[in-house]
């Protein structure tokens, strides 16, 4: 119900520069469909003075180029004009744009940046009138009333300075420790006598595993655990001679290895010592360590091998899993970054939707550096600025809904 609330509450303002205008003061009216010039863009009309305005932006920066007409039609000599145009975007910011000569139109001296939205007021002189003109051009622009916006959920945060945490991540299976491996082997030849223990108990350093009777003395004596840990191994039974090798494997796995795969744009990357966060595949658990160990040579599939020591005092991470690892090579304060979950596309282009009181609007990102929650913004929004991080698919849906078209 929420979203239908919204849905309908949410209204769309687009106009383009291919519409026209009024001159001398006037206003457009907003249920009428301006005249559009010869070039496909916004006609301004009036007694004496036509413009036709346009924003050129094929295979360059986009600019503004703007024709005169005399008002039968015939064209006028751009030298003969005096012009220039203010451009009010949402938000306050203003750009002022001064024209001169060139061809057969006005060249505007500013980059068109986007979004182009904005209120627009053009003044001309021609043949000692003055003219003036005043329009609205909005693209990627939503409004909601206050009572719907409380209702859609709709949720802001403010741009600013953030720490990019950018890390490289990699693969890798959880092991038991070299060092904490123990293989039990019976002192003296002999028979087992008892065996004490299964796969999988714990056991306790100094308990007893089994009996084993001397061969040479007849006596019997105790084999017992060199350390506190789980038997993960037992290939031992009643009745077998002490000869065949490991008796019983004991693993002290409240602490293990986890061994990841590290492949050359890796290797370029990351040094030992870097930290390390693993995480189970299911992303239930997480722990933090240090990369204590990069091979120096790598494997016939060009694949270095690179360890980790964690910690496991609740046996969470059992050997054989596969995990994946966040090593962290870089951690950078930047002026600017937006959260990720903000992040939609608006006319195959990277963007944010800016909230000025009611009013929500497009701004074209550029992005840079980006971790798991933040990514860096180098241009297109101003540090300061309030955007939408929950639910902006709705305003993509209702600008897309409208048209969004972007023709000059």
């Amino acid at each position: 119900m929420k979203l239908y609330l919204f849905i309908l509450a949410l209204f769309f303002n687009s106009s383009v520069f291919a519409a026209g205008g009024h001159g001398h003061g006037h206003d457009d009216d907003a249920h009428e469909s301006p005249p559009e010039g010869p070039h496909g863009g916004r006609l301004l009309e009036s007694n004496g003075l036509n413009l036709e305005i346009t924003i050129f932006e094929s295979g360059i920066p986009p600019e503004m180029r703007i024709y005169p007409y005399w008002k039968n039609g015939d064209t006028v000599n751009p030298e003969d004009v005096n012009l220039t145009v203010h451009l009010n975007r949402t938000g306050g910011q203003q750009d002022l744009i001064d024209f001169s000569p060139e061809s057969d139109y006005l060249l505007g001296d500013a980059e068109i940046v986007e979004p182009h939205s904005f209120e627009v007021e053009v003044n001309a002189r021609f043949k000692g009138d003055d003219y003036h003109w005043h329009f609205e051009s909005y693209e990627g622009r939503a409004e909601i009333p206050p009572r719907l916006l409380e209702l859609s959920e709709v949720e802001t945060e403010t741009a600013g300075a953030k720490t990019i945490t950018v890390t490289h991540t990699v693969y890798g299976i959880v092991s038991k420790a070299e060092d904490k491996v123990f293989h039990v082997h019976a002192p003296y030849s002999g028979i087992v006598q008892e065996v004490d223990v299964q796969t999988g108990d714990k056991v306790k350093k100094g308990q007893r595993l089994l009996t084993v009777r001397n061969q040479q003395t007849l006596q019997t004596y105790a084999v017992t655990s060199p350390a506190s840990g789980e038997v993960t191994l037992r290939p031992v039974k009643r009745g077998d001679h002490t000869d065949i090798g490991t008796l019983v494997e004991v693993s002290d796995l409240s602490s293990v290895w986890v061994e990841m795969s590290m492949f050359p744009k890796d290797i370029e990357a990351i040094t030992k010592g870097m930290t390390v966060i693993v995480s189970d595949l299911h992303g239930e658990h997480t722990a933090k360590s240090k990369l204590d160990y990069l091979s120096p040579q790598m494997t016939g599939g060009h694949i270095a091998r690179a360890r980790a020591n964690i910690t496991n005092p609740d046996g969470k991470w059992r050997p054989g899993m596969h995990v994946m690892a966040d090593v962290i090579v870089e951690r950078v304060e930047v002026p600017l970054a937006v959260n990720r979950s903000a992040l939609q596309t608006f006319r195959d282009m990277p963007v944010v939707f800016g909230r000025f009181g009611n009013v929500f609007e497009v701004r074209m990102v550029q992005l840079g550096r980006q971790d798991k929650n933040y990514v860096e913004v180098t241009g297109g929004l101003e540090a300061g600025t309030d955007y939408v991080i929950n639910n902006s698919y709705l305003l993509k849906a209702e600008v897309l809904k409208d048209g969004a078209s972007h023709e000059h």
